[in-house]
């Protein structure tokens, strides 16, 4: 009976953790997607460039900094990619329609 009890609680409560962790990725996912679309939905409009191309001209910038990823915000037709550089991160903001860098932060 001992042994029976000590293996419910681990059990139990790996259970509640991939319950938790399933309950959060659908949500997470989902924004993401949107996200995705609005980007693609913007770009076939002709209202930004093609992310790679805007991605290419950030790298040029950045002096080998590592790409780590990037958002898209649909009001303001802008994105935001992040670097990291001798372990130091950095975001760099730039302007869908034109590819031009309008920002950075360390």
């Amino acid at each position: 009976m001992k042994m029976r009890k000590s293996l419910t609680a681990p059990l139990l409560a790996g259970l509640c953790a991939v319950l938790a962790v399933m309950a959060l990725s659908p949500a997470t996912a989902g924004g993401r997607r949107d996200e995705q679309d609005a980007a693609r939905r913007a770009m076939l409009d002709g209202q930004v460039m093609p992310f790679s191309m805007i991605k290419r001209r950030v790298d040029a910038q950045v002096g080998g900094a590592t790409y780590v990823g990037s958002e898209f915000n649909p009001s303001t037709n802008r994105y935001r990619l992040k670097y990291v550089k001798d372990g130091k991160v950095m975001w760099v903001d730039a302007d869908g329609r034109t590819g031009d860098i309008i920002g950075w932060a360390r």
